[in-house]
């Protein structure tokens, strides 16, 4: 999912009756909130009894979700302080992609959440690499979104944040020439001046996250922060997210698990530098669809 800024999510343009056909069916797994009390059950009859109230809990469950539920379901925390949230994929296997892209192992259902978590985001937050090999587009205004983000305050689109220490980007490109909001720039206070000036020139914002040559990760979100930007949402790539997690700067990590076997030697969603002890997630959700799951994990 972090590496198709390219794919086509929910085209809020298309008439609703055309669209209801395509909303998802879907069953909330975790949290539990339909549990079968067993004290008043006799032995013989509890598993009869369990079985029946699952088939229930799955009927009950197992409807279509509109935008406005998705939105609800992946709401950032309350408050002001900054928050960095990771949308990634992965398949059974570990492979973050397959081909050199994520969408062969994506499905619909993905490319929607995808969609939803960049439209209740302040900013998405990108590597250099990925916007060079991918061509990354600003984002787009979506009609199902409009009154929520007004109501949040926030702007029409998410602003895209491109990490980059040497600042060797197109600024030709659509991201940097066509924005709905200005596109940022993070970097560090020793970047080669002429590319900032290239960058500014351009019309993209400067932030700086970092004293030297080269970004600080743990010190983006931050830096992001005073712009008012706290509703953070990284979408690659594996060099990025593998970054944020060696700074012990990632909050939340938003993961569909494919029901696919890739094998071969693709990446994983996070590169890099290991962490000296591993770092423990609590599982907060979980959405199930054809078999792919949906999770959501913040830090402890």
């Amino acid at each position: 999912m972090g590496l198709c800024p390219g794919a086509a999510v929910e085209d809020d343009t298309v008439p609703n009756s055309k669209r209801r056909a395509r909303l998802l069916d879907m069953r909330r797994l975790f949290p539990v909130t339909d549990q079968t009390d067993e004290t008043s059950v006799r032995p013989d009859e509890t598993s009869v009894r369990a079985d029946e109230a699952s088939v229930r809990a799955d009927e009950a469950s197992v409807r279509e979700w509109e935008l406005g539920e998705l939105a609800d379901a992946y709401a950032y925390p309350p408050g002001d302080a900054p928050w960095l949230r990771a949308n990634m994929v992965s398949t059974l296997d570990g492979a973050a992609q397959h081909d050199g892209r994520s969408h062969p192992i994506s499905n619909a259902t993905d490319m929607r959440i995808f969609g939803t978590l960049r439209s209740v985001a302040d900013a998405v937050v990108v590597g250099a690499e990925t916007v060079r090999q991918e061509g990354y587009r600003p984002a787009r205004a979506r009609e199902a979104f409009a009154e929520r983000r007004a109501a949040a305050g926030q702007t029409v689109v998410p602003a895209i944040a491109v990490v980059s220490a040497s600042l060797n980007l197109d600024f030709t490109l659509p991201l940097f020439t066509s924005p709905l909001v200005p596109t940022l720039v993070v970097t560090g206070a020793q970047a080669p001046a002429d590319r900032v000036a290239a960058a500014e020139k351009a019309g993209a914002v400067v932030v700086v996250a970092g004293e030297g040559a080269v970004v600080e990760p743990e010190r983006v979100a931050p830096a992001l922060a005073e712009r008012g930007l706290t509703r953070l949402l990284t979408e690659g790539g594996p060099r990025l997210l593998g970054q944020f997690v060696a700074a012990g700067a990632l909050d939340e990590l938003c993961l569909t698990v494919s029901p696919m076997l890739t094998a071969g030697d693709a990446q994983r969603i996070a590169w890099g530098s290991a962490l000296a002890v591993p770092e423990r997630f609590a599982l907060a959700s979980v959405l199930e669809e054809a078999g792919f799951l949906f999770t959501r994990y913040r830090r402890t």
